[in-house]
């Protein structure tokens, strides 16, 4: 076995970032209870203990059953209740019924958890190349999971009438008045986008490839809750004009009239019912509902690689994101550059539907499963979230969801051609 004085600074800075993700998911549900944390609001969600659970099957399955010789699974069982897709590695628990798992307890998955993480430190300094990617792949897992948690027990606690918080503290908001939105000239004519290079990326974000963009504006920022209001006012939910033929048969059956958690002049936060903020960015809308929105206001939900193209030469680690548990919610910026909250804040819809690049082949083995079964029927979102840990975003992450759901932190950045 390697001393630690033996442990390149590589595979140490990779320890350290293992050990301080796997702390923060437990920071995340620390003020919850057993029953909070294993409650299921809907099949699209899971309750927090299934994904302290599944990110701990994952380094578990992938990293120490496969590469660390003599492992024993901590419980047979579990490899049933928590994995989540993946059919190479045979069956598993609906999804559905993920919050009918009241057993094993809270306590039981973080002793779990514990064994994991001490077996994965050991282990670290003699794992082969091939492991060490996917410790790392584990690490950006575990990381989308934690944004998941947050919005997962969000929605759960919206369905209480009680209305509690997950944290007592008020959300407050940066700046108190609108910043005017301008129109910023886009990059136009070939651009290469998908990643390249020799940092992190899912298999989803390549090859990359060059891209022929048309003369087009994106917005200096996010649509505002103010202007959401403003379409709401002028029956922007009531006219069907506005919307595409599924969004319309959406709002009519579902009976939408406002972002989700909105009631009036206020919504639902992790720290319970908050006023409305005009000035942030509009949250929880649909890509129908940001579609429409954009047919209201004379323009269009820009493509993925428009977004991308302008947010090349910004920092990925800048904006509102998750450093530490505690109740995140957009907030307006005081910010003056050209683009703003371009990361961070909320995601944003983009008009581009989630399919491979040229080139795409999906990773050998059960992790190829990750990404590139999901390519149909989804939509690309770009830039990252309040939500979302500080450092796991770049300008060539692709998030993907269907059209109709909106309980993640998605809002809208507009569009135009020029």
């Amino acid at each position: 076995m390697a001393s630690q004085t033996d442990v390149s600074p590589i595979t140490n800075a990779l320890a350290q970032r293992f050990t301080a993700t796997r702390r923060l998911s437990l920071d995340l549900v620390a003020t919850l209870s057993d029953a909070d944390v294993s409650a299921q609001s809907m099949p699209d969600a899971s309750p927090a203990k299934w994904h302290l659970a599944h990110t701990t099957w994952f380094f578990e399955t992938f990293v120490l059953r496969d590469h660390m010789p003599g492992y024993r699974l901590f419980d047979d069982r579990y490899a049933y209740l928590f994995n989540s897709y993946y059919e190479t590695e045979g069956p598993r628990h609906a999804r559905p019924q993920r919050g009918l798992l009241t057993r094993p307890s809270l306590d039981d998955i973080r002793i779990w958890r514990a064994h994991v993480d001490i077996a994965v430190q050991t282990a670290l300094p003699d794992l082969p190349p091939a492991a060490l990617t996917l410790v790392e792949l584990g690490i950006q897992h575990e990381q989308q999971h934690q944004e998941l948690l947050l919005t997962d027990i969000k929605h759960l606690f919206a369905q209480n009438p009680l209305g509690p918080a997950v944290w007592q503290n008020e959300i407050a908001s940066e700046v108190a008045q609108f910043s005017a939105m301008k129109w910023i000239e886009g990059n136009a004519g070939i651009a290469a986008v998908g990643h390249g290079g020799d940092g992190f990326a899912f298999d989803c974000e390549g090859p990359r490839h060059d891209s022929l963009l048309a003369p087009h504006a994106l917005a200096s920022r996010p649509v505002s809750n103010g202007e959401w209001q403003q379409f709401i006012a002028d029956g922007g939910y009531h006219t069907p004009s506005l919307w595409l033929s599924d969004g319309w048969a959406w709002v009519q059956a579902e009976g939408i009239d406002a972002p989700a958690y909105w009631d009036g002049d206020r919504h639902f936060t992790l720290s319970g019912w908050q006023a409305i903020d005009p000035a942030a960015p509009v949250t929880h809308i649909s890509f129908f509902e940001a579609d429409a929105f954009a047919s209201w206001a004379g323009a269009r939900l820009p493509t993925e690689f428009e977004w991308e193209a302008a947010a090349a030469g910004l920092d990925p680690a800048a904006g509102q994101q998750l450093d530490a548990a505690g109740p995140v919610q957009p907030a307006a910026t005081d910010d003056d550059a050209d683009l703003q909250q371009m990361f961070g804040s909320v995601w944003e819809w983009t008009g581009s539907a989630y399919r491979p690049y040229p080139g795409f082949r999906a990773a050998p083995g059960a992790v190829g499963e990750y990404n590139g079964k999901f390519m149909s029927g989804q939509f690309v979102l770009r830039g990252g979230s309040c939500a979302t840990p500080r450092g796991h975003l770049r300008a060539s992450y692709r998030n993907f969801f269907y059209p109709h759901q909106r309980w993640q932190f998605t809002g809208v950045r507009l569009a135009k051609d020029l």
